[in-house]
């Protein structure tokens, strides 16, 4: 029986709504949720530019950090993506896969962004990181590999393209940033590491496709 397609399915619901919910409380909380969810580096104590608060590595972190967002821009952009390739993959996969997969890629993103901020700190580069673009870049991903030849049209420069294109050519590009630092403040690294744990999963469901939608 065909299932009937959601514009707004269940776990993407879910998602933007505590999305927003978690944006509201950072608002009202004077810097109190970054010092305690965000994702902060190994062995990483004191003062921050953010905060003059104690913060150091909590293992929640790995997911907490994935509902905080900078800037009301940084939500609706990772938002957009999210409702974007996140409602089609999970009319896909069906939502208990769909929310494994996101969240594999969000800690996967994490994992990654952890090592590089923990090198960082060590030379005194001490900086929390936030945002659900691990999970969202992992999503990106796999609406590439899931509908390769679909055409998405590109806001700068505008533009159609094939998802299997803009994923590899979006992928060269952060893998370029993160290399040579060309954008202070965004985790390119955390992007490809959700990209890398989405594409693992990927790999071993084609073996083992789940047992359950």
């Amino acid at each position: 029986m065909l299932r009937r397609y959601s514009l707004i399915p269940p776990v993407v619901r879910t998602l933007l709504i505590v999305n927003v919910g978690m944006f509201l409380l950072e608002v009202v909380s004077g810097g109190q949720l970054i010092s305690a969810l965000a994702l902060w580096p190994l062995g990483s104590s004191g003062s921050t530019v953010l905060m003059q608060a104690e913060s150091s590595f909590q293992l929640w972190q790995l997911v907490s950090y994935s509902f905080l967002h900078g800037s009301v821009m940084h939500l609706l952009l990772n938002m957009y993506a999210l409702w974007l390739f996140g409602s089609r993959m999970e009319n896909v996969w069906g939502s208990k896969s769909f929310t494994l997969y996101y969240f594999v890629c969000v800690i996967g993103a994490g994992l990654v962004q952890l090592f590089i901020a923990t090198q960082a700190a060590r030379e005194g580069g001490i900086y929390p990181t936030i945002g659900a673009s691990g999970g969202v870049f992992g999503l990106l991903l796999g609406f590439g590999l899931t509908f390769p030849n679909e055409r998405l049209l590109l806001i700068f420069p505008p533009v159609a393209m094939q998802a299997k294109w803009f994923v590899l050519i979006y992928g060269i590009i952060e893998l370029w940033a993160g290399v040579t630092g060309a954008e202070v403040g965004v985790a390119h690294f955390a992007h490809l590491g959700g990209m890398l744990f989405g594409f693992l999963l990927l790999l071993y469901w084609r073996r083992h496709p789940p047992g359950y939608r």
